[in-house]
């Protein structure tokens, strides 16, 4: 166990989830309907109102061994014992083992927490934020549509590296990498990367439509 992780073991019910990675500070909505699961969030709900999400791969079908706690804050019940919940994304944890796969599965976890910071993480933070300002401005003028930038993008560093990631589409992978990683430098260098990559392309399309109106 590297000096990143909790000492803290724990067994945890485990909702493995096609290429949908959760991340802490996040919610997630669910409709449950699969009998295992019914009861599964029927016993999470006499107990912490926790279990968690780890993705499966889309290509190798392989469930991921890092993944996202998940605490229920609201659930409405349905016909026939269907339930829809809202869940908030709480700590990160590895699987250990397997502690049983039926009903469901219940691993065994130990939290996974960032390395402490090394260096000032609020100037790149601030990089970052600006980038992502400048994909969305460019994002509203090529549609032409008014994007306003969300209100809720946090300042701290890793809950801005959280947050940054959790809006990535379409590359479950990568956001798979950025969840287990546990330097939140490297994971707002990465995401630093990705935005100026999606900017300088939309800056591209901005320059092109200004050259080639409809």
């Amino acid at each position: 166990m590297d000096s990143a992780s909790s000492v803290a073991v724990r067994e945890l019910p485990l909702f493995p989830l096609p290429e949908l990675v959760l991340f802490p500070g996040r919610h997630l909505p669910l409709h449950i309907f699969e009998f295992r699961y019914r009861i599964m969030m029927n016993t999470i709900l006499q107990s912490d109102r926790r279990f968690g999400v780890l993705m499966i791969d889309p290509e190798s079908g392989e469930i991921s061994k890092v993944g996202c706690c998940a605490e229920i804050v609201h659930f409405q019940r349905l016909p026939d014992d269907r339930m829809k919940i809202l869940t908030m994304g709480q700590q990160r944890f590895r699987v250990l083992d397997y502690v049983r796969e039926k009903p469901y599965r219940v691993g065994l976890v130990e939290w996974v927490e960032d390395e402490a910071a090394e260096q000032d993480l609020v100037p790149l933070a601030s990089e970052v934020d600006q980038l992502l300002r400048d994909v969305v401005h460019l994002s509203s003028k090529l549609t032409s549509q008014d994007i306003e930038f969300p209100e809720s993008v946090p300042e701290l560093p890793l809950e801005l590296s959280y947050w940054i990631a959790s809006t990535l589409h379409g590359v479950s992978r990568e956001q798979q990498q950025l969840l287990e990683m546990q330097n939140t430098a490297q994971r707002l260098e990465r995401e630093a990367d990705i935005l100026t990559s999606t900017r300088n392309h939309l800056a591209a399309r901005t320059a092109l439509k200004d050259v080639l109106p409809e």
